[in-house]
């Protein structure tokens, strides 16, 4: 197939580089891609790749671009396109596009349409409401009680969201997202955080495989939140988590069926039957209570870091998958197969990330780190640097954002996994560089 791939992350590099290991041979395009997408293999038995200077949040800038080049599918990354509506130009003009339409991205869009979604569907998730004002967001804090958990209603890239048991701080965090629109304040939950991904064609739902994802920039959950520092799959300890029923799950077949059975086809048919069909990619962001499961958000699209950890396990082709949902045929289709191998992320951050993230800095080491057993590189925010003379072949790699690099490492074990992605991770050079030493310790022993 031709399939065009809108975004610039890692995230988007994971997909490109699951489509790539096919024996279909793709031709895909990126847009607007990265440093690292555009280095993949031009064209060979596998596919190729290439990038395009095409603005993903011009619906109709991609419809035509699509139209124009005979593309088969459009694959949509990251969540500012669909809340834009791209997805909806490109679906208009009958072309298969894997992402929902506007206005049933608004359930990563808007908190307060999501929880709404979420209570007519019967989804458990914790108690919320909305505040406009500070005297209201004052009042909220205090019938909830520390600690407060306090989100931007909006996209803010991951950064939206304050977990705190200082009010003040809560208070401030709320006061600065104020200024675009209401907050929402939110019922604490604790528990251990999974990630769990369906394809939807907006009436049936197949699921992924699970990961844990690490939000706080420090080791040991210290820090602020982020966009993500690292992740795991798939999770080995879920068989034995209690159900908050007296029980356990007993398998991740078992916890992956009660999810989708009381959350994923609930919200999804709650969509459809509001005449917003949801078709694309939908992320339950969930926690395990000690009266069980209960959603604490939803996402529109692929996870990130979670989906560089969920792919590279994937044994059913992903683009047959991205089709049959794109064009209403999940139903017939077997629940995906995962490879037996665990996968670890680990993200190499700028310095000041996340508020204030350094970039423009040489990033060296790369051929090094993917020359470790089991390794390779997604990039998350790269470019290419000014060539020191007329060779332009001599450009360097250049951190252009906050989450620079994904080093993703598989291997039969966690213990395994984890040294080798921390050996590729310590031969990249970055100057002011951090990263987690932690992720994935809990499960490799």
């Amino acid at each position: 197939m031709r399939i065009l791939v809108l975004g610039s992350g890692a995230r988007e590099h994971a997909i490109i580089l699951s489509l790539l290991s096919e024996e279909a041979g793709h031709e895909i395009v990126a847009a607007p891609g990265n440093a690292g997408i555009a280095a993949s293999p031009v064209s060979t038995e596998r596919g190729s790749v290439t990038t395009v200077a095409l603005d993903q949040n011009d619906g109709a800038a991609v419809a035509g671009y699509a139209i124009e080049h005979n593309v088969d599918l459009v694959v949509v990354g990251p969540e500012a396109p669909l809340v834009a509506g791209v997805a909806d130009a490109v679906r208009t003009r009958g072309i298969p596009v894997f992402g929902p339409g506007k206005a049933a991205a608004q359930l990563e869009g808007s908190k307060t349409f999501a929880k709404r979604i979420m209570q007519a569907a019967g989804v458990p998730t914790g108690g919320a409401a909305l505040a406009d004002t500070i005297a209201e967001v004052e009042r909220t804090l205090d019938e909830f009680g520390a600690p407060y958990v306090v989100k931007a209603d909006g996209l803010a890239a991951g950064k939206g969201v304050l977990v705190t048991s200082d009010r003040d701080a809560a208070i401030a965090h709320a006061a600065h997202y104020l200024a675009r629109g209401p907050v929402l304040i939110e019922e604490f939950l604790d528990g251990q955080e999974i990630s769990l991904f369906f394809l939807s064609d907006g009436d049936d739902v197949l699921p992924l495989s699970p990961a844990q994802d690490f939000k706080r920039l420090l080791d040991g959950d210290a820090g602020p939140n982020t966009g993500g520092m690292g992740a795991y799959s798939p999770l080995p300890w879920l068989a034995d988590a209690a159900d908050g029923r007296g029980g356990t799950f007993g398998s991740e077949a078992a916890f992956v069926d009660e999810v989708a059975r009381t959350i994923a086809l609930p919200t999804v048919r709650q969509l459809a039957e509001e005449q917003t069909p949801f078709i694309g990619l939908l992320y339950a962001g969930l926690i395990l209570t000690s009266k069980g499961l209960r959603v604490i958000e939803f996402n529109a699209r692929f996870g990130d870091p979670e989906t560089q950890v969920v792919l590279p396990r994937l044994a059913t082709p992903l683009s047959g998958l991205l089709l049959a949902a794109s064009t209403g045929e999940l139903g017939p289709l077997p629940a995906p197969e995962f490879n037996p191998d665990v996968a670890v992320t680990v993200v190499l951050a700028s310095e000041g990330y996340p508020e204030a993230p350094v970039t423009g800095r040489v990033i060296e080491g790369l051929d090094d780190a993917a020359a470790v057993a089991g390794v390779h590189v997604a990039h998350a925010a790269t470019a290419l640097g000014e060539a020191s003379g007329p060779d332009a072949t001599d450009a360097p790699l250049v951190a252009t954002g906050g989450r620079v690099l994904n080093v993703v490492a598989t291997g039969e074990d966690f213990a395994g996994a984890r040294a080798r992605a921390y050996d590729a991770l310590s031969r990249i050079r970055l100057e002011g560089g951090q990263y987690r030493t932690d992720i994935a310790a809990r499960v490799a022993g």
